[in-house]
């Protein structure tokens, strides 16, 4: 009896260790996707993870999703979540180029979040009060850049601006008012 007990105990930690260790293939990402990028087979690679009750929630491996961009922006590395990849219609957010200069920390990196201000010409040589255009938008990307003569350096960041907000930065922008971003710690990532 005492050897039937032992023998059960046994097959039960097998049975428990072995459920313990179940992982499935799902995808990560090889480099840092941005919001819009098509999804390809060169951008993933599989991985198994134990998930346990979140299996659902990531993109299983297999045939890598035909005519799907990314919604949100995933970090090199990161399993790549089920609900950021949609249809190219389903982008309701743009990048939008924006000079920076020297003022963002180095902290304000891809998939941070900025506040960008805007300040008109006001037709005296001068302009207008700054006013938050677009709070909170996502950093897509971050390139430091220099002047052709190499004297002056500049930061270019591609900002991700929802379409509702589009037309009113493109236009200061176009009427070359000073746009200026101001890093959001609270803005919180994607």
């Amino acid at each position: 009896m005492g050897l039937l007990l032992v023998l059960a105990s046994t097959a039960g930690v097998v049975a428990l260790v072995d459920a313990a260790d179940a992982t499935v293939p799902v995808y990560s990402a090889k480099e840092d996707i941005a919001v819009g990028q098509p999804i390809d087979a060169t951008l993933l690679e599989q991985v198994d993870v134990r998930l346990g009750d979140a299996e659902g929630r990531y993109l299983r491996a297999g045939a890598p999703p035909e005519g799907r961009v990314a919604l949100q922006r995933v970090a090199k590395g990161d399993l790549v979540p089920a609900s950021s990849l949609g249809e190219p219609r389903a982008v309701d957010r743009k990048p939008v180029s924006i000079s920076a200069g020297d003022s963002l920390p180095a902290e304000a990196l891809p998939g941070t979040r900025v506040d960008v201000w805007v300040a008109l010409p006001d037709g005296r040589n001068g302009f207008a009060e700054p006013v938050l255009l677009v709070p909170g938008a996502e950093i897509a990307h971050r390139e430091a850049a220099s002047s052709t003569l190499g004297g002056s350096r500049e930061t270019r960041v591609l900002v991700l601006v929802d379409d509702a907000r589009l037309p009113k930065l493109l236009g200061a922008q176009a009427n070359e008012a000073k746009v200026s971003l101001v890093w959001n710690p609270a803005g919180g990532t994607r």
